[in-house]
């Protein structure tokens, strides 16, 4: 049975690359296009901070076929498919396209960030 990895991580010096160029720009949120917040770029990525920093691919990797990518590895590695993103939307969204998230719908503690 042949082992299934990541292809996020098949090249991981290029993703690392990838994700300090998107945290230096300090972009909005490219799913909820910020109506949740800033993202909080110097939280850890987990779901204590649903904030936080997370990259998104625009056009998920499970899909790679669909789009007219050569493999999953050329999906996760193409920055023109990478986005910043909340956790909590990048969550939500899943492998969807054209996610447009209801806001409420978005669990966020009250208590992160200001309300």
């Amino acid at each position: 049975m042949p082992s299934r990895k990541n292809p996020r991580y098949s090249n991981g010096n290029l993703r690392r690359k990838h994700r300090a160029r998107l945290k230096a720009q300090g972009c909005e949120c490219g799913i909820c296009k910020g109506r949740l917040g800033p993202i909080h770029y110097d939280e850890p990525s987990d779901a204590q901070h649903p904030l936080s920093f997370v990259v998104d691919e625009i056009i998920p990797v499970s899909r790679w076929k669909q789009f007219g990518y050569e493999s999953p590895q050329a999906a996760a590695n193409d920055y023109n498919n990478l986005q910043a993103a909340h956790y909590c939307c990048n969550q939500a969204k899943g492998n969807k396209l054209g996610f447009d998230p209801d806001v409420r719908a978005i669990p966020v503690n009250e208590l992160d960030g200001e309300w």
